[in-house]
């Protein structure tokens, strides 16, 4: 086939995209595919014509920005949708659900799926409660992916410590804050592979054995991004051995139950907590993960048996297989 890998037209380093797309290009033409990468920026216009030039009987869809808007990626999978292109992963209301971790949270209470309570602070100030929440609380922007505006200060006990980061969000991200119950425990990432059957990978662990005693256990954009900070030094994510079987069997079945609550297509991360208590919540769902060669997912994958080109080639037959059945 003719696949488009649609992605954000951006600076990383001297690349003008991220390079994750050159590797999943790769990973196309590896299996007889003709491959080619399209950055964009903000522009519609641009956008359309360059799909209607390239002609792609499928457009693999790793675009996480698109322009000034925090649901641009939502416009463009309905762009997508509009203009008949199948795409992989998530349409655009599984991608608006992903951006607003509190619609998912309320999907996932309405299908007895555990999660933290939680409040929602809007940039109006307005609350909406979850429930009465009990102090430490976890205070993170509502719709920021990759850890943007978490840090060792996102972690709170008091209400005055809340409202205050609170205002930080509000003023210096631009978003609204969402407030959860802190839950204390083990960090899992469970990769979901699948629509009508979905498999769930083995478990990727965070490992914060190597975290200074004063840093909170906690993936914050220090631990994913500073190579250079104590949190980044930390923390490691493997995969998990020695879990019970019957624990092993928990975490993959809340995973799932979680994957399909919020209704992830093709593929997706869901990231859990396992309390002191042996109970397990869910954090967050990620519709259409990171693809990164080396990241939790693909490390999953590959635990599982598929090799990254496997895994990719995989996600485009899942794709295609929806488009059939939907046609």
């Amino acid at each position: 086939m003719r696949i488009t890998v649609l992605t954000t037209k951006t600076e990383v380093g001297d690349h003008p995209y991220d390079p994750v797309a050159d590797g999943i290009a790769a990973a196309l033409k590896k299996a007889g595919h003709t491959a080619n990468v399209f950055a964009v920026e903000g522009d519609i216009t641009k956008l359309v014509a360059g799909l209607k030039r390239r002609k792609p009987d499928l457009v693999f869809n790793v675009l996480e920005e698109f322009g000034s808007s925090l649901y641009g990626s939502v416009s463009v999978a309905g762009i997508l949708d509009a203009l008949g292109y199948p795409f992989t992963g998530g349409g655009p209301g599984e991608l608006y659900v992903r951006q607003d971790k509190s619609l998912a949270k309320k999907l996932l209470r309405f299908e007895k799926i555990p999660t933290p309570d939680f409040a929602v602070f809007s940039l109006d100030a307005e609350m909406e409660t979850g429930g009465n929440l009990r102090p430490p609380f976890f205070v993170k922007p509502l719709r920021m992916d990759a850890s943007i505006g978490i840090s060792g200060k996102s972690l709170v006990s008091t209400t005055k410590e809340l409202l205050d980061r609170v205002k930080w969000i509000h003023e210096k991200i631009g978003d609204a804050a969402l407030a959860e119950e802190y839950v204390e425990g083990r960090e899992f990432y469970i990769g979901v592979l699948g629509n009508v059957a979905p498999t769930a990978f083995p478990p990727v662990e965070v490992d914060f054995s190597k975290m200074p005693a004063d840093k909170p256990r906690i993936m914050s954009s220090k631990a994913k991004w500073d190579e250079g900070s104590a949190e980044y030094k930390g923390t490691r994510s493997i995969m998990a051995e020695g879990l019970p079987s019957e624990l092993l069997a928990k975490l993959q079945r809340v995973a799932l139950d979680a994957y399909r609550a919020c209704r992830v297509r093709d593929y997706g991360r869901v990231d859990l907590r396992l309390a002191t208590t042996g109970d397990i919540f869910v954090i967050e769902v990620n519709a259409s993960c990171y693809l990164e060669p080396t990241g939790e997912f693909a490390t999953a994958g590959k635990a599982s048996g598929l090799e990254y080109p496997e895994l990719v080639n995989r996600i485009v037959e899942l794709a295609m297989e929806r488009q059939k059945q939907g046609k």
